[in-house]
């Protein structure tokens, strides 16, 4: 599939906690925002790179126990095997595009909060 978009406006305009936009054999592209005081939830992904680019908001990024600042602008990169989670410290949400390679979540998965991710996780299959 290919994927052609100002992706910047897209992460901006998404109230979902996660929406996969596009997936291809080797990556996927999703968009996630995060509400004041919320975090993604501490992770790992095995056999899975994971960037994210922040667009709105202000947050800290917590890599194997390192605490760092994110926000507007802001790139970082999650190797394999990483714990890492993303906390959203300010006022309004945090919102981000991320690309995972290879895809992590079934392709066209939408979860509109936290919780119904967390559920989701238990039962959906991993992107193949």
């Amino acid at each position: 599939m290919s994927f052609n978009e100002d992706i910047v406006k897209a992460a901006k305009a998404n109230t979902y906690f996660r929406e996969v936009l596009a997936t291809g054999p080797h990556t996927q592209v999703v968009v996630m925002s995060i509400p004041p005081g919320g975090d993604i939830g501490s992770e790992v992904h095995h056999g899975v790179d994971q960037v994210l680019v922040f667009v709105q908001g202000e947050g800290e990024a917590i890599l194997n126990g390192e605490k760092s600042a994110v926000g507007v602008d802001r790139l970082v990169l999650v190797p394999s095997g990483t714990r890492h989670n993303f906390v959203n410290t300010g006022k309004t949400d945090l919102r981000l595009y991320t690309v995972y390679a290879p895809p992590e979540h079934a392709p066209g998965t939408i979860h509109k909060t936290k919780a119904e991710a967390q559920a989701a996780h238990e039962v959906e299959p991993k992107a193949k």
